[in-house]
């Protein structure tokens, strides 16, 4: 073993972090797992007999075939979010649909556990949309003084967001097209 053993393995760890933390931003990577999670309930609860001592408790129903297939969609759109970005709306809106339907379907949804991750899962997913590349931030901020205003001698082309980005819409309060120091709009 030598000295650089150590460092190259905590290298790779760092490397192996930072690739999966920009894998995940850029998708909606909760939305997904929120799902997921959701439909593992769903799908379990009418299957699983607890024990609880000698008592074993049996959530058997007619719905059994109808839990179980409500899980596996939930699970596959968790994964449909991670892999198909296009379609992360339409995975939203069938992950919330899902989830109501399980409330009547399935054990009141899981014993609403699953109901609760399938819906948030299922916002997250119809609300996420892909960020901006760095590089477009970049130029946004070299672009702007230090306060954030523009400055005294910004020509009128750059004051409303330069070629190619959009217009700023008014603000009542502050101003036409007011943007916080992060470059988006405020809301009130």
């Amino acid at each position: 073993m030598s000295a650089e053993t150590s460092v190259q393995s905590a290298g790779s760890f760092t490397r192996l972090r930072l690739r999966f933390r920009d894998w995940r931003g850029s998708r909606p990577f909760w939305a997904g797992l929120f799902t997921m999670l959701g439909g593992v309930p769903i799908a379990y609860f009418p299957y699983a007999t607890l024990k609880l001592g000698t008592m074993s408790i049996a959530m058997a129903t007619t719905a059994g075939a109808g839990s179980l297939i409500i899980g596996v969609l939930l699970f596959t759109l968790g994964l449909t979010m991670w892999f198909q970005q296009a379609t992360r709306i339409f995975a939203g809106v069938a992950a919330i649909v899902l989830a109501l339907v399980s409330l009547v379907v399935s054990n009141i949804g899981g014993f609403i556990l699953g109901f609760l991750f399938a819906l948030i899962g299922g916002a997250l997913s119809a609300s996420w949309a892909p960020g901006k590349p760095a590089a477009d931030a970049g130029r946004r901020a070299a672009s702007q003084d230090p306060a954030g205003d523009g400055g005294a001698g910004t020509a009128p082309e750059n004051a409303a967001g330069g070629p190619g980005e959009p217009h700023p819409l008014p603000d009542p309060v502050h101003g036409a097209g007011a943007e916080d120091s992060n470059g988006g709009y405020r809301v009130g």
